[in-house]
């Protein structure tokens, strides 16, 4: 059996992906990915022995921009280039975690007759996945909101795979590594991938404050790293961690994120009180306003929207979380977790045995 991954544009589209890749290798399975030129998933994958092909995408936007008028040729010469790719590894199945560049490759798919799966991570499908699903067999989704968004036929809750690391991760080892003793408090702070200019910016103006009542562990994203203060006492900077994450998310006390899904589903598989900052909806489709709204009415996130940030408005959302954050665990418990790799192992299995490459 051979299993084709696709996915693309963020991390939250390529992580559940390796969990898959990791599990379906130790099983003998055969795996490729197709992804973009300059997408992270190229970087990621860098750490597998799992064969890469790039591919060219367009990126769909709901805004004026003289790159919409390129777009059309850049999905054509993808999906050409995607059904080269078919007929060369000849997958029984296609996984798509979403992202642009997954459209030519579902597409092509659909040419071949070869079943494809679709995962969607946020409450609401992003535009990319919904044009795929009409292509798909099954469509994988995080939180039962979710079922309601999708054809009723294909749904399937299965949550999100999550990394074996995330799970096992070593709170001691994250503190030896940055020589952070035993009682001191723990403020892990991320934006994505990519970083968060805005939370970047807010944390920084208030870091003398933050010092003084955690260690703070800040995920910037990749080139803002500020150099004056590298040797600032009770404070880290990192661009981006791959390998580590689950030590450092395991040794935090609690956690400002944003609100992407698989940010969220992390944070709730390993019950870290947690601050969600979202973005807005003028910066995306609004999605992960919908998933933090979605989390803070069931109790197990608190959110505070970025344009009521301000330095006032920040500590005192941080005071509360600390002081409620055994009640946020509690909360959490609550969320029932699945066996998502299994389930979509099986779904994976299930469907590989209806193709047969001549």
């Amino acid at each position: 059996m051979k299993v084709l991954f696709t996915g693309g544009g963020t991390a939250g589209h390529v992580t559940p992906n390796l969990a898959l890749i990791k599990a379906l290798s130790g099983r003998g399975v055969g795996c490729a990915y197709i992804g973009s030129y300059t997408g992270i998933e190229a970087q990621l994958l860098e750490t597998t022995d799992v064969p890469y092909f790039a591919i060219s995408s367009g990126k769909l936007r709901r805004y004026f921009s003289w790159a919409n008028f390129l777009d059309p040729f850049r999905i054509l010469m993808g999906l050409i280039k995607a059904c080269f790719l078919m007929v060369r590894l000849k997958p029984d199945v296609v996984f798509s975690k979403g992202g642009y560049v997954a459209v030519p490759v579902v597409v092509a798919a659909r040419v071949f007759r070869v079943p494809v799966i679709c995962h969607e991570s946020d409450i609401t499908p992003g535009l990319a996945n919904r044009i795929c699903f009409p292509f798909a067999e099954k469509i994988c989704v995080n939180f039962p909101a979710s079922l309601a968004m999708v054809p009723v036929l294909k749904g399937v809750l299965t949550g999100t795979p999550v990394r074996a690391s995330l799970i096992d991760g070593q709170a001691q080892r994250a503190r030896d590594l940055m020589s952070i003793k035993a009682d001191v408090p723990i403020l892990l702070v991320f934006g994505g991938s990519l970083g968060a200019v805005a939370i970047n910016r807010q944390v920084r103006q208030v870091l003398a404050v933050l010092c003084e009542r955690w260690f703070v562990v800040h995920v910037v994203g990749a080139g803002n790293i500020d150099s004056a203060l590298k040797s600032r006492p009770r404070y880290v900077q990192l661009e981006f961690v791959q390998e580590g994450f689950g030590d450092l998310l395991a040794a935090a006390d609690i956690v400002v994120a944003r609100a992407g899904a698989n940010s969220i589903y992390e944070l709730l598989v390993t019950r870290k009180p947690h601050l969600l900052i979202p973005l807005t909806a003028v910066q995306s489709r609004g999605d992960q306003l919908e998933n933090a709204w979605v989390m803070r009415e069931q109790g197990f996130s608190r959110v505070l929207e970025e344009h009521d940030m301000t330095d006032h408005t920040f500590l005192k959302a941080l005071d509360k979380l600390w002081l409620e954050r055994a009640q946020l665990v509690q909360q959490m418990g609550q969320f029932a977790i699945m066996d998502s790799e299994t389930m979509i192992l099986g779904l994976i299995e299930e469907l590989a045995q209806e193709v047969t490459w001549s």
